[in-house]
């Protein structure tokens, strides 16, 4: 008997995305990749996709009949969105009814804007496009169903509530946008409290415009003193739970993040170095290398949600201190970028940004773009930057004379490589303490207590005992050498 295989362990998604005016085929591809990267860390099994290209996202279904046909086709579904009436109502006045819910959930969540008469605008463009084949293969060659059906349906793009709802109708299968696939794996993946209570109200935020389906209908509860007065809904007492359990983490969070102020003001005088970057980029990898520290790491995205303060190793004078973040990406939900705001100041108080980039992965400059647009938001753009292209092991050669050409300032480096790590560890140290130099220092046998202050302040590279004492070749800054010469100098009269 054989063993099943990751795809059949794991919940089977079908990807889909629309190619909007001014998105690449590549960008497209890249985004589109990303998305299944995402759904992998969730756990997912991406078995295909369908994507169209479209003037806007169709306000209903985000995509045209044909291609929701097509995606019902993955997923065993209707392709059909049943068109919902309300039990003893004429269907006229339930169509003027539910529209107006439609619009108010969708100004809620924030709708994109397009009504059915731009739908209906674009509906011959799109079918054009179908007809010259959109980026998405038919589901088999005979156009039969797949074999796998796909239990989840991911959008490579924010949906209203209408739009989440009425693909669901038509699939038959769970849809999840971006957003919610992102804010999952946050969930899944904070450690601390600091970084649950940020995951948890940007996730309560996200579920507000979306309770409709879920409410159970529109009981109200009858309000005021002795009964009277129409009272509250039951959707209505969701959203207020909602809104009163936000208070209360906010408030908890104030509270935890107050602490994180305080620690920061502490090592205020203390040189900072914060890894900043696209989510896998290796700044993790980089981190447990300059410090020697087991930080977690893992071939994943949004490995690391916590920030993570060390010391540089070997120690150095003054301690420099580098900071772990949070990994960014694209279409980053704004309420995570609010609700991580705490976390993302340890970016924005550094003294220096190592902005380390995958230079192996093809999206490399649109991640540098990425990270450069939320570095703004945060206010951190104008501390000083060194960009390191990481991974650089995984380049040949005349793609690194390209990256080159394009980043001539930036460090070229593999995590992995402790040479390439120890000429880092060294530009650092010059960027905060001075230029390297190596030295000779005699310690005689009566002075031999300065040996520990030595290995405190300097990198010793070597050690040799001989009659009158232990000659330690050293490497630091000149002003350290300095200080360590003139206390070898100063005579010490023994107790």
């Amino acid at each position: 008997m054989t063993e099943p295989t990751a795809s059949e362990q794991r919940p089977t998604a079908v990807v889909i995305a629309v190619q909007l005016p001014g998105v690449t085929d590549g960008e497209l591809a890249s985004s589109v990749e990303e998305l299944e990267r995402l759904a992998r860390t969730l756990g997912l099994a991406p078995v295909g996709r369908v994507t169209q290209r479209r003037g806007s996202l169709a306000s209903g279904s985000v995509l045209g009949e044909g291609k929701l046909k097509e995606l019902a086709g993955w997923t065993g579904g209707t392709g059909v969105v049943p068109v919902y009436q309300k039990p003893g109502k004429s269907r006229g006045n339930d169509d003027e009814e539910d529209d107006e819910a439609d619009d108010e959930e969708d100004d809620a969540a924030g709708s994109d804007g397009v009504d059915d008469g731009a739908e209906r605008a674009d509906a011959a463009g799109a079918a054009d496009a179908d007809r010259a084949g959109a980026l998405a293969e038919p589901a088999t060659a005979d156009g039969s169903a797949p074999a796998a059906r796909a239990k989840v349906v991911l959008v490579d793009h924010d949906l209203t509530p209408t739009q989440q709802r009425n693909l669901e109708r038509a699939t038959g299968a769970d849809v999840l946008d971006r957003t919610s696939v992102i804010l999952e794996i946050f969930h899944r993946h904070a450690r601390t409290r600091e970084a649950r209570l940020q995951v948890e109200i940007a996730r309560l935020k996200y579920l507000a415009p979306r309770l409709r389906e879920a409410s159970g209908g529109g009981d109200r509860v009858r309000g005021g003193i002795g009964g009277k007065g129409a009272g509250e809904s039951s959707l209505e007492l969701d959203r207020r739970r909602i809104r009163d359990r936000i208070a209360e983490l906010r408030h908890e969070l104030d509270q935890i993040e107050g602490g994180s102020r305080t620690r920061r003001e502490r090592r205020s005088d203390l040189p900072t170095v914060a890894l900043v970057g696209y989510t896998n980029a290796g700044k993790s990898s980089l981190m447990r290398m300059l410090t020697s520290t087991d930080v977690y790491i893992a071939d994943k995205l949004f490995a690391t949600l916590d920030t993570t303060v060390r010391r540089l190793q070997p120690p150095t004078d003054p301690p420099i201190l580098i900071t772990d973040t949070v990994g960014f990406i694209k279409k980053l939900p704004h309420d995570l970028v609010a609700s991580f705001r705490s976390t993302l100041d340890e970016a924005g108080d550094a003294d220096l940004l190592l902005h380390v980039v995958d230079a192996a992965d093809a999206a490399s400059a649109d991640h540098i773009a990425v990270t450069r647009e939320v570095l703004r938001e945060i206010g951190a753009d104008e501390v000083p930057t060194w960009i390191l292209l990481n991974k650089i092991d995984r380049v040949d050669g005349a793609a690194r004379e390209a990256l080159t050409d394009r980043y001539p300032a930036a460090i070229q480096l593999s995590a992995k490589d402790r040479s390439d790590v120890a000429r880092l560890h060294d530009r650092l140290i010059e960027q905060f303490a001075g230029k390297l130099e190596d030295a000779e220092l005699d310690v005689p046998w009566a002075e031999h207590r300065l040996v520990h202050t030595i290995y405190e302040r300097a990198s010793v590279l070597a050690e040799e005992h001989h009659d009158a004492g232990t000659r330690l070749t050293i490497r630091a800054p000149s002003r350290v050498v300095s200080e360590l010469r003139a206390a070898l100098s100063v005579p010490h009269i023994a107790e």
